[in-house]
């Protein structure tokens, strides 16, 4: 009935293991390697009002589509799902660089998305099937510093070949690595023939993408494009609402539910997702303000302000890994406490910065703040599986990768939000006098402190309140971000005291 076929190989290992890194790798990259090139794509292809699809397609074809490939996995095996996504996600990717308008550009990013959604929860799933439990806490840890570096290469590897090549070479680069990955998986990967006979939740399945579309494009929308309370967005909330609660009907009468809720009966289960649900926000906010506030405050390209993550990047590796071999001595409620308050230290910190912080101080608080998120990345995926059958694996690192997804995706949007009006209040505030005499209309716009040639013509007393409202609106959002890393640190509590291999509770 299990999947579960250890390798002895240690070289056959390696190779899968490769092949499946380098998928996770290239699919978690094409999250963010667009935000930075957006504006060179934007001038190329036109569509300033559409843009934000090019994004919001992929993440949202992603999302929709990783409870449903997890589920698939169980049922038919993970080796050709894995393989039929990276596909997908390839033959978007070659699609994406020859789009020649900004809506071909984002129908190829949902189908880089529909392959992408694969990749990430079947690369967990299948480190389980194939490592005895005392290796999956290393490799988990690995497997867990390759997403979170990923996440946080994207931008700058974004910007770098945007500003170097050209954007088509954001998406073309995926071809080489993907195709070394199918070759590994294909020739070195051998899955069990035998998988546990399920039936497909087709309705669920369907209820579940449209409520999602709805959902994303409301809050992407919302705000920007229309006004909150304008016929679309109200009603693209209330299609939410409306497919959500299908989605739920759905289930409860599902036999083979593409979520189920009773593997939230189980404590280690509900408390791990609710923890991934919110713990990506304070990281995804870190990683998109301070390049920001490197570059609005002190100055710098956005290539030099990218290069600023990288303390970050070292800080979620260390932390991944470390926690991915401490799992096998410490509970992952242990393991997750100590690192959630680390991360709530380092947001309390970048909470507290101004424009006179020292430039060494920032550095030290971005790895403050990759070591408090790393953790999460392999102690999750460790904790979600712990009590399930390796036929549910698919299913089960599905839904926390869907959830750990719409948590980030969401949290950066409303945040990007608070930062938004922050910086518009602190502008008027600044500029109180020019706002007085009815010039409000004329402010001025804070994205020129972040042009190093602009910033040469800007008068040192003007830049100097605009620096001011620019680390101001930042540190406040950070601030905000305690809020959700909070919340993750109470569920923290509620998580069982068990630990990697053995299942007994140690505290």
């Amino acid at each position: 009935m299990e999947q579960t076929r250890f390798i002895e190989n240690k070289q056959t290992k390696s190779f899968v293991v490769a092949g499946m890194m380098l998928g996770m790798f290239i699919a978690a990259m094409d999250q963010t390697v667009v935000s930075t090139a957006i504006g060179t794509i934007v001038s190329d292809l036109g569509g300033l009002d559409q843009f934000i699809w090019v994004t919001s397609a992929y993440l949202v074809a992603e999302m929709a589509g990783m409870p449903i490939f997890g589920k698939l996995s169980d049922m038919y095996g993970r080796k050709r799902f894995f393989i039929f996504g990276l596909s997908m996600f390839l033959f978007g990717s070659i699609l994406c660089g020859t789009a020649e308008s900004i809506t071909q550009l984002s129908l190829y990013r949902a189908l880089q998305g529909i392959g992408g959604g694969s990749l990430m929860p079947i690369a967990f799933a299948i480190v389980f099937d194939i490592f005895p439990p005392e290796d999956r806490g290393k490799m988990s840890g690995l497997f867990g510093a390759v997403f979170g570096l990923s996440s946080v290469l994207g931008p700058l590897l974004g910007a770098f070949i945007t500003d170097h090549f050209s954007w088509h070479w954001i998406f073309y680069i995926n071809v080489p690595l993907g195709l070394v990955a199918v070759i590994l998986i294909i020739f070195f990967y051998k899955e069990s023939g035998v998988h546990k006979r399920q039936i497909i939740d087709w309705s669920g399945a369907a209820t579940l993408v449209l409520s999602i579309v709805c959902l994303m494009f409301a809050i992407e929308l919302g705000g920007k494009s229309y006004a909150w309370t304008s016929p679309v967005i109200l009603g693209l909330f209330a299609g939410f609402v409306l497919f959500f609660t299908l989605f739920l009907a759905a289930e409860t009468r599902a036999s083979d539910p593409i979520i189920s809720f009773r593997m939230f009966q189980k404590r280690l289960f509900a408390s791990s997702n609710l923890i991934g649900l919110i713990y990506g926000i304070p990281f995804m906010v870190a990683v998109v303000f301070m390049p920001v506030f490197i570059q609005g405050v002190f100055g710098g390209t956005a290539t030099n302000a990218g290069l600023m993550l990288i303390p970050m990047m070292v800080g979620v590796t260390l932390a991944s890994m470390v926690a991915g071999l401490l799992a096998q001595f410490m509970s992952y409620r242990s393991i997750m406490l100590i690192h959630g308050t680390i991360l709530a230290a380092g947001l309390l910190l970048a909470g507290i910065m101004t424009a006179e912080t020292p430039f060494s101080f920032v550095i030290i608080y971005m790895v403050i703040i990759g070591f408090g998120v790393g953790a999460s990345f392999s102690v999750l995926g460790m904790a979600v599986i712990h009590e399930f059958k390796p036929e549910q694996y698919g299913t089960v690192n599905a839904t926390l990768s869907f959830l750990r997804e719409l948590g980030m995706t969401v949290g950066i949007t409303i945040f990007g939000s608070i930062q938004s009006h922050l910086m518009t209040a602190k502008l008027k505030e600044a500029f109180s006098e020019a706002v007085q005499n009815g010039f409000a209309g004329h402010l001025p716009d804070a994205r020129a402190a972040l042009s190093p040639e602009t910033r040469q013509h800007i008068p040192e007393a003007v830049l100097g309140k605009m620096t001011d409202a620019i680390s101001a609106s930042i540190t406040q959002t950070l601030l905000w971000a305690l809020i959700p890393a909070g919340l993750a640190l109470l569920f923290m509590f509620f998580m069982p005291g068990y630990r990697l291999q053995t299942g007994k509770k140690r505290d």
